[in-house]
């Protein structure tokens, strides 16, 4: 049996570690392009101003326009090109991160998130995206990011509404893995380089990912709500130092070793209602994972455990809480279709699955939640 394992060279966590970036700019060269919001690098300007005196090292300021495009990658390698930039920063969240990876293209690339919302920086994909704005494809690439760099000050710093979406993303992780695991699907480790057109690899997950995985959804229980006090605090503490760990690297780790199941694919059904677009992705995650356990007729203890968890820190529980106050039998099957399509990872569930059974799992998930809400 081929099973795969990818991970970034480098992971570090600590307050204020922009200070240390031009120390890993250096290992490169001399100069980075740096991709990041105008916003971003607003929140950071000392830091960056600091770390690049004293390491003397230069970040080229690319005029991020905000989305990752094939356009907007290209146009951002010819900036590197022209001012010989020795690596990539991507400074932010998910599309200057996505951006950098493509721009990267696998090599010399410095990953350094502003907010711990989903598991993104320490994989080895990126989506692309229109200019406008639509969904254009999945890229992947020879390795994960050579240093994925947390300042956990920032991140303390930031709302946390982020940090709780980005336990709503972790919260799939495990139970995710362990459907992948059962049915032995392939995870996303094991592709090659390149776009979605002919990628042809294949392998299984390992029994260290899975580990990762239960170890993420273990901290998330054992630290998610202090965690949470600690950012409406603005403060770093052991908890929210583990939360962060748990959001990004277990979390990037567990699903990209250890596969994606029906909570994401749930997730993405459910991006075709309108009244959850203005809701995370982490947050229409958590949701999916209660579709997914109800799916899968997960033990009754499991599953209160999970509704007790998004219930303290925050998290969806039913339809309601991302932005889907009615639902006509057509949307239901509609989204349940949307969950189905063959590229989905709803597949990796250890049993056959249909958009019928998906659709009342949905209903019967969101009669769960509410219900157990209102107590």
């Amino acid at each position: 049996m081929r099973k795969a394992f990818i991970c970034p060279t480098k992971y570090v966590q600590g307050e204020d570690e922009i200070l240390n970036l031009g120390y890993f700019v250096k290992t490169f060269g001399t100069s980075a392009l740096l991709i990041a919001h105008p916003d971003d690098v607003a929140r950071v300007k000392e830091k960056l101003d600091a770390t690049a005196e004293k390491f003397q090292v230069t970040f080229v300021e690319s005029g991020f326009k905000g989305e990752c495009s094939r356009q907007e990658v290209a146009r951002l390698q010819e900036v590197a090109k022209e001012n010989g930039c020795s690596c990539t920063i991507g400074l932010g969240g998910g599309k200057a991160i996505d951006t950098a990876k493509c721009v990267a293209m696998g090599d010399a690339l410095i990953i350094c998130p502003t907010i711990a919302a989903t598991d993104a920086p320490t994989s080895h994909s990126a989506v692309l995206y229109t200019p406008e704005g639509a969904f254009d494809d999945y890229a992947y690439f020879k390795q994960s990011p050579s240093v994925v760099l947390i300042d956990t000050t920032v991140i303390a710093n930031a709302p946390t509404r982020f940090l709780v979406s980005g336990m709503g993303d972790a919260l799939s992780t495990y139970f995710e893995a362990r459907a992948t695991s059962k049915s032995y699907s392939n995870v996303n480790a094991g592709l090659p380089c390149g776009f979605r057109e002919g990628l042809c690899g294949e392998a299984k997950g390992t029994n260290t990912a899975l580990a990762l995985a239960e170890l993420c959804y273990q901290t998330l229980l054992a630290d998610g709500e202090k965690a949470k006090f600690s950012s409406d605090c603005n403060q770093v503490t052991p908890a929210l130092e583990n939360i962060i760990e748990a959001n990004i690297l277990l979390s990037g780790l567990g699903f990209e070793s250890g596969g994606l199941a029906g909570a994401h694919a749930i997730h993405d059904g459910l991006t075709i209602l309108e009244g959850t677009h203005k809701y995370f992705h982490g947050e229409k995650v958590a949701f999916g994972t209660i579709v997914q356990l109800v799916l899968e007729n997960a033990p009754e203890e499991e599953l209160y455990e999970v509704l007790d968890f998004c219930i303290r820190i925050g998290l969806p529980v039913c339809l309601a809480d991302i932005g889907v106050d009615s639902l006509t039998q057509e949307e239901l099957m509609q989204v349940a279709e949307k969950s189905c399509i063959p590229e989905e990872s709803i597949y990796s569930m250890p049993f056959p699955v249909a958009p019928k059974s998906v659709a009342a799992a949905i209903i019967t998930a969101d009669a769960i939640g509410s219900a157990y809400k209102a107590e």
